[in-house]
């Protein structure tokens, strides 16, 4: 009689704390759906694709581009928790799993494929050339032979123009794009080289409009795409956002507002999958 009054005492409390339990578990689990989040990594140094500004805002096509993606699977843009991308940093990122997904003019490419996966394309930019707007001179690639060519420390776009297109262009490497901007602009330098979208980016922006043209050259395709942990499922449903993007016209909007400024005469919206070689 001893022994059966201890289990049943034994059996109600294991059942009060198997019920508290559960009704914790659930709170729990609606407090960790109410604060979701989910961590985008992008360029904060590339104005008109991503840009941290001083204010701690961040702006660009990117930006633009995995806001909508974010909304379509289920984050408002205050539980997005933005890291920045270094270029050498993203596979890196994706990897250790940093991030979940990666937009920061991340052009799609073999040796890359190796090592994450990538939904899009979400815009083909080519390898394009930036002068001052009153620059008469510079009209075709050859004519940069003998110009002062500039582009960042470690590029390879500035390598390719001397290589392939204009072998005694005078190549001058800056740390950074912006210098090269300058560079252009207080005639230091003839030309600024890297994907037109970045270059555009920089040409739009308030202080530099009206100052410099794009060459309108296409040297070269270079596919954006939204990198993502190899094997993630996040791959399709970020694809489905693509899509939806361009067809509610979102995507085209975003293009004008972050490039239209610098007269960028982009292509149209790529098809998710097909990269243009």
């Amino acid at each position: 009689m001893r022994l059966h009054q201890v289990t049943a005492a034994a059996a109600a409390a294991l059942a009060l704390s198997l019920a508290t339990t559960a009704c914790g578990s659930d709170g729990d689990s609606d407090a960790e759906d109410a604060g979701r989040k989910i961590t985008i990594g992008i360029k904060y140094d590339q104005p008109g694709i991503g840009l941290k500004t001083p204010d701690g805002k961040y702006t660009g096509f990117d930006v633009d581009v995995a806001t909508y993606v974010a909304k379509q699977l289920g984050y408002k843009p205050e539980d997005i928790e933005w890291k920045e991308a270094k270029s050498a940093d993203r596979e890196t990122l994706l990897q250790r799993g940093d991030v979940d997904f990666i937009a920061a003019s991340y052009s799609i490419n073999p040796e890359r494929m190796k090592k994450v996966d990538f939904a899009g394309p979400y815009l083909l930019a080519h390898q394009d050339v930036l002068v001052r707007a009153d620059d008469k001179s510079i009209t075709k690639p050859a004519d940069l032979n003998d110009k002062r060519l500039c582009s960042v420390t470690g590029s390879t776009s500035a390598q390719n123009v001397k290589t392939k297109l204009a072998p005694k262009a005078q190549l001058q490497e800056y740390g950074g794009y912006s210098e090269c901007l300058t560079g252009l602009e207080n005639k230091v330098i003839d030309a600024l080289t890297t994907d037109d979208s970045i270059l555009a980016g920089y040409a739009a922006q308030p202080e530099h409009r009206g100052k410099f043209r794009l060459g309108g050259f296409k040297l070269s395709n270079e596919n954006y795409g939204i990198g993502v942990q190899k094997g993630s499922e996040l791959k399709a449903e970020i694809n489905a956002a693509l899509q939806k993007m361009v067809a509610d016209g979102s995507w085209e909007k975003a293009v004008k507002k972050n490039f239209g400024p610098a007269g960028y005469q982009n292509e149209p919206a790529p098809k998710i999958g097909v990269v243009v070689s």
